[in-house]
């Protein structure tokens, strides 16, 4: 079994800058580091229990698969959708309860990769847990 001490999203921007005004001011990401110089420096944000990181410089935005995204879970989806809304980010898809329970609101970052902000009810499975 390999042990990981560490993990962490690498994304490729095709515009740094951009990506770091979105990341950084619109989503208000905390820096946990930044290293080298230039346009393609490395911005590593803190993102809950990881890390996402920014490098370097792509030609064109990412052939990845539509089955990858960002998870993010938030507190308050509703009041996440408000801050976002007044700083440009456009909500692709506004907060809906899913079958699951999870309410869910879908944004994507300025190269396309589809962010989900999730809410956990405090009476989803994955908070509460009767008996405990």
């Amino acid at each position: 079994m390999v042990h990981v001490l560490g993990s962490r999203v690498l994304l490729r921007p095709t515009d740094p800058d951009r990506s770091r005004a979105f990341y950084g001011e619109q989503l208000g990401l905390a820096v946990h580091r930044e290293f080298g110089t230039g346009p393609g420096r490395g911005t590593v944000y803190f993102l809950g229990g990881g890390f996402l990181e920014l490098s370097g410089h792509a030609d064109a935005p990412p052939a990845g698969s539509p089955a990858v995204r960002l998870w993010l879970q938030v507190e308050d989806v509703t009041a996440a959708r408000d801050e976002l809304t007044a700083k440009g980010v456009e909500i692709v898809r506004p907060p809906v309860k899913e079958p699951w329970g999870l309410i869910e609101m879908w944004i994507a970052d300025p190269d396309g990769t589809p962010i989900v902000l999730v809410e956990i009810p405090a009476d989803h499975p994955l908070r509460y847990r009767p008996g405990i």
